[in-house]
């Protein structure tokens, strides 16, 4: 059966139930903690009871690492094609426009420069709210012109993964980011420049097999699902059982993956401390 053809077998999840930052006055968390949506807020969207971190796009990620918000968005009006005329249960220019009336995004990533505790910093985080995060030519591009923007001014890169993998609806120039967003890391990594993957929940598919694992330093939000295909995929490849939670980031921590795990109020402090140390500058407070 055709997977868009899925949903008359109740195998299917409504794009309204598919929340990233929460609506209305309250929110409860997976553990039935409920907080007032504004503290959740000031609270950098963790439930403060339980700690869980609520998914969040780039516009709060920018507010967190960006000092008083001020900073330039590059390459702002990409907008994705559709060469292989692609159509599931509608046509992929009408999924575009779609998304893009519901999130006001161009497409999955946005890039960002500015100053951090001081410091210029390029930031491209992905919005799991667009197409699931997917991974088009579009994320594909602007990741690699915000490396080349990186390069040109001897800045550090930061890439924040929140998807759902590869983008189906364009195929293999889907799979061919996986190869052009790695080589640009490489030249990054020539240049000895710092690159800083922060891995969100979800990181999936061709994101992980790329540059979500490529960071000098490849760090995590707590309870992050970071993986490549989903625990039937691997179960039913390698015929054995998994380990509890083995996609999670505590287990990917455990096991050598990731170098560390923060809390979302933390964030800005650790990468900035780890940028100093890297660039041999003094540590900032």
């Amino acid at each position: 059966m055709s997977w868009f053809k899925r949903k008359t077998k109740g195998i299917t999840t409504t794009t309204e139930e598919k929340k990233d930052t929460p609506k209305g006055l309250w929110y409860k968390s997976p553990t039935g903690k409920i907080i007032d949506t504004e503290e959740l807020e000031k609270n950098f969207y963790v439930s403060p009871e339980d700690g869980y971190h609520v998914r969040i796009g780039s516009k709060e990620y920018f507010e967190i690492l960006f000092d008083d918000n001020k900073f330039k968005e590059l390459d702002a009006n990409l907008e994705s094609k559709d060469p292989l005329k692609f159509v599931d249960t509608k046509k992929y220019p009408d999924r575009l426009k779609s998304a893009q009336e519901k999130t006001k995004l161009k497409d999955a990533v946005r890039v960002g420069v500015g100053k951090s505790k001081g410091k210029d910093l390029v930031v491209a985080c992905m919005d799991f709210a667009f197409i699931g995060g997917s991974m088009g030519s579009v994320v594909g591009e602007k990741i690699a012109r915000a490396a080349d923007y990186a390069l040109k001014k001897k800045l550090p890169l930061m890439v924040i993964s929140k998807s759902g993998g590869a983008r189906m609806m364009e195929a293999a120039l889907s799979l061919m980011q996986l190869a052009k967003t790695s080589v640009k890391l490489a030249q990054l990594a020539e240049a000895k420049l710092p690159y800083i993957s922060l891995c969100t929940d979800p990181t999936t598919g061709g994101t992980t097999a790329s540059f979500a694992m490529l960071g000098d330093i490849n760090i995590s939000e707590p309870g992050a699902l970071i993986g490549f295909a989903g625990p039937r995929v691997v179960k039913d490849t390698t015929g054995k059982d998994l380990p509890e939670g083995f996609q999670s980031a505590e287990f990917l921590l455990e096991h050598g993956f990731l170098d560390f795990i923060t809390v979302r109020k933390e964030l800005k402090n650790k990468v900035n401390q780890y940028i100093d140390l890297i660039m041999n500058q003094p540590l900032r407070a």
